[in-house]
């Protein structure tokens, strides 16, 4: 093994039975689900907004995003409070997310680059592919997931809603 293998913790989660990743250091909390309050003319992977401690926080349907169906929500839906990094600006998102299942600390040895072919899923925001337990764990490349087109529709009616 070499010494140098740094290791990462990543938030795992669940959209339907694929597991996925995003570094912790990008994830600020995860909150129970809660009534979001819809945004007329966005793009329908964008479910509205919440109010975070008097902060307007976008709220994505990650599923809609990576072209999945939409499921019911259950008592483990929740909505994960992201970090995105782009063009130099953070900008605070929540994703929706199934269930939320761990921290897991990774090696770089552990992941692959992500394949090819032969996946769902537009590979060019996909860090790598760990292996979990006989499962893939998909490692998001958070700041990818969105173009800056896609998160400056986000960011425009933010100073203009309100959110009671």
């Amino acid at each position: 093994m070499n010494d140098n293998d740094e290791t990462t913790q990543y938030l795992t989660f669940r959209l339907g039975d694929e597991l996925f990743g995003v570094d912790v250091n990008k994830a600020r909390e995860v909150l129970d689900f809660s009534e979001v309050t819809h945004v007329p003319q966005m793009p329908d992977y964008m479910l509205g907004v919440i109010n975070l401690r008097g902060s307007v926080v976008p709220v994505i349907n990650l599923r809609r995003k990576f072209g999945m169906t939409d499921r019911a929500q259950t008592i483990d839906t929740c909505i994960i409070v992201i970090e995105v990094h782009i063009e130099g600006e953070i900008l605070v998102i929540g994703t929706l997310a199934d269930a939320v299942e761990e921290v897991l600390d990774l090696k770089e040895s552990q992941i692959e680059p992500p394949p090819r072919l032969g996946t769902k899923l537009n590979t060019e925001f996909i860090k790598g592919m760990g292996n979990i337990d006989d499962q893939f764990l998909i490692i998001l490349d958070i700041d990818r997931v969105f173009t800056v087109e896609e998160l400056a529709v986000m960011e425009t009616p933010a100073h203009e809603v309100m959110v009671d």
